[in-house]
């Protein structure tokens, strides 16, 4: 069910979502990730284990790219909007280790609907090991 503005009630994005490899509550191999709310964004802590690994010790780069884009698809789901990635770069500054406790945080850069520039960050402490910037484009439902 939309509300008044046009934009998904939270149900509505849970029970589409639900299978999600990164979120997904009945995904049996989902990573389980639970965003928060955070500084106009959302934000959640991860920690990889070593079966996400590419080199020996190392959060494989394809993993990567997937928490990010994760953390903008949930800052986007947090405004009620259910959009598609459309276009992500990702920019690797430094390996990420497996078996570290991690933070993934996204916010929203601009948002002329149905077109959303997302950025995230995912960093261990203060260090920021990795960043992206991506567009997303707004999905309708078909109901």
């Amino acid at each position: 069910m939309k509300t008044d503005e046009g934009f998904l009630s939270d149900a509505e994005i849970e029970k589409d979502h639900e299978w999600c490899l990164l979120c997904g509550s009945r995904n049996p191999r989902s990573l389980k990730l639970n965003f928060k709310n955070w500084e106009g964004g959302v934000k959640t802590g991860f920690t990889p284990g070593p079966d996400l690994q590419g080199y020996s010790g190392i959060l494989h780069g394809g993993i990567v790219s997937a928490l990010l884009d994760s953390a903008m698809t949930h800052c986007l789901f947090n405004r009620g909007i259910k959009a598609l990635t459309g276009d992500l770069h990702v920019r690797f500054l430094h390996s990420v280790p497996c078996k570290q406790p991690l933070e993934i945080r996204a916010s929203i850069v601009s948002s002329r609907p149905p077109l959303y520039r997302l950025k995230s960050e995912l960093l261990q402490g203060e260090k920021i090991l990795a960043r992206a910037e991506a567009k997303f484009m707004r999905q309708e439902i078909q109901s």
